[in-house]
């Protein structure tokens, strides 16, 4: 039985590195779908797999998980075409509008905290947040809530009786309980959207194992360590990619201090990959499973534990299903005037 596995945010980054690993263990065994927001780089990414696996079969999903109407269709989607789903990777994210304290950064770079600085971005990493045309904060839909929903909508092909299906969250050293708020669950008051929105998801992937694991449904967190990928190349627009590059022998020098410096998507896609190999009743719930490469870089997962509880994450976990409910309500509204003004149009001045 070939497995189904569905990847968010899989074009490019650490979502088509565990495409390729994935495929290169098993490319026959496999169902792959890539769910993307942009359908050009979507193509490339199948293409650019296909030229290396080329009896993999490989399908495309247009979803931008930012917006409802979209997330929606998509598993309308999925359920059509797929009657199971063994493997869902909730990777899609974005860290829009970065903000770099530089004085922050020098200060960290002479204190004690400096490893944990470079490995976490803690202190150093702020964002300037949009809106949705759904009416939500940008980064907590697209990071979190348009994945909740996601899994809500799936429920059918992720939940049977007598067999296991893997949620897995592509979370972040960057998940800090300090820039979570349950009475500000979008962080509108706040300059650190995206750590608030990684913390959620810790969080949340907790309350789902409370939720689902007796129908069978499963939920991990990965950290895929400082990885050189576009979302991390955005944190200094004004600092040229060469830069970056030529930044490299010292990131290898930090390496030797911390492991948590993967630096390569493939790298990165390491605890991804391992948690698909495993059998998701051994996993710890309060666990992140962090990608980690030592100094001669040699890959491997180790799982830590979280700094979460059950309360937060049931508080959470019943705000989202109330949030769903409002934009359920407020997207048949819609649908509503739409279907409306299409009976009755709206009569014109002639004159």
């Amino acid at each position: 039985m070939n497995k189904v596995v569905l990847v968010t945010g899989a074009n490019s980054g650490i979502g088509l590195a565990l495409c390729e690993r994935l495929l290169s263990q098993d490319p026959e065994g496999l169902q792959l779908c890539l769910a993307c927001r942009n359908m050009r780089r979507a193509e490339a990414a199948r293409s650019a797999l296909l030229t290396s696996n080329p009896t993999a079969q490989i399908a495309l999903l247009q979803m931008d998980t930012s917006s409802i109407s979209s997330v929606i269709s998509a598993a309308q989607e999925v359920r059509l075409r797929y009657h199971r789903l063994d493997y869902l990777y909730l990777n899609a994210g974005i860290m829009p509008n970065p903000q770099f304290d530089v004085k922050a950064f020098f200060k960290g770079l002479f204190s004690s905290s400096v490893i944990t600085m470079f490995a976490t971005g803690e202190g150093i990493l702020t964002q300037k947040d949009g809106v949705t045309a759904d009416g939500l904060q940008e980064v907590f839909a697209t990071n979190l809530f348009g994945h909740f929903l996601l899994i809500r909508e799936l429920e059918p092909v992720l939940c049977h009786e007598g067999r296991t299906s893997q949620l897995v969250w592509t979370s972040s050293s960057n998940a800090h309980r300090s820039a979570f708020n349950l009475e500000d669950l979008q962080h509108r008051g706040g300059a650190q959207p995206y750590s608030s929105s990684k913390y959620a998801s810790d969080l949340l992937s907790l309350a789902l194992n409370t939720h689902y694991n007796k129908q069978g449904l499963y939920s991990s967190v990965i950290c895929p360590g400082f990885v050189m990928t576009n979302l991390t190349y955005g944190i200094l627009p004004s600092f040229p990619a060469f830069l970056w590059t030529l930044l490299m022998p010292v990131f290898w020098l930090i390496r030797t201090f911390t492991n948590t410096f993967t630096l390569t998507p493939y790298n990165g896609a390491e605890a991804l990959f391992w948690l698909f190999k495993q059998k998701p009743e051994s996993l710890d719930p309060y666990a992140k499973y962090h990608s980690l490469t030592s100094g001669l870089g040699h890959n491997y997962t180790q799982p830590r534990k979280m700094d979460i509880d059950l309360e937060t994450s049931e508080s959470l976990y019943e705000k989202l299903l109330q949030l769903e409910s409002e934009v359920r309500k407020k997207l048949q509204e819609k649908q509503k005037e739409a279907q409306n003004a299409h009976v009755h149009p709206a009569e014109t001045d002639s004159s």
